[in-house]
């Protein structure tokens, strides 16, 4: 986690995966070091990280507050290089990291927050993109954390949170309201949908957000 471009960490982490044995076992947090390599060492390492199957988490929140403080202009965004390591076939998660601690004092917890956060960050506005930050916040986490009986299908554990919203792209520009909360099939959490009240001549009395 450092502006560097000379880190190695990066690749020494994958080097001992292979070392290891740990192949699809390891996952690299942050790696905003790759956002500063020049492209060629980049060409390199990334199939290096494709032979150890590592798994990354970005933190999208965190790394454009901390990385390129000592940068003027222009500012480097420090986020890791997302969108080219999806292409490489990586499973990428985003995370939070800091919520409310010295280095980071604006957090909530919010997954979407952090979806939405990193679509702007790896500019990954195509709809493609958006359903990829969506899923950075959901299947490929778990994917990551090797959950068991995780996902909307029979036999699954039912644990899920029900969105406000028409699909994934929609879900992460809206943020959302998250309408129940389920643990093992069970609604541990609930708020009515959002609406605004309007007073308009010819205009709806009552407006959903969707």
């Amino acid at each position: 986690e450092s502006d560097d471009p000379h880190s190695r960490h990066v690749e020494t982490l994958a080097f001992e995966t292979q070392r290891l044995g740990l192949h699809g076992r390891v996952t690299g947090s942050h790696l905003t070091s790759m956002h500063s390599m020049d492209n060629y060492y980049v060409s390199k390492l990334i199939p290096l990280m494709c032979e150890a199957d590592l798994g990354v988490v970005a933190n999208p929140l965190i790394n454009i507050t901390l990385q390129g403080r000592h940068d003027t202009y222009p500012k480097r965004r420090g986020m890791t290089r997302v969108p080219e390591l999806m292409a490489a076939g990586l499973t990428v998660a985003f995370g939070h990291d800091c919520v409310l601690d010295p280095w980071y004092s604006g957090g909530s917890g919010d997954m979407l927050e952090a979806a939405h956060m990193g679509l702007h960050v790896g500019q990954m506005t195509s709809q493609a993109g958006m359903r990829q930050c969506f899923d950075a916040v959901t299947v490929n986490p778990a994917r990551l954390l090797g959950l068991e009986g995780y996902g909307l299908a029979p036999g699954c554990h039912a644990d899920f949170v029900l969105l406000h919203a028409r699909n994934p792209a929609e879900a992460i520009r809206l943020r959302a309201a998250r309408l129940g909360v389920w643990r093992r099939g069970q609604r541990v959490a609930s708020q009515p949908a959002p609406t605004a009240a309007l007073n308009l001549p010819g205009r709806p009395g009552n407006v959903d957000f969707m």
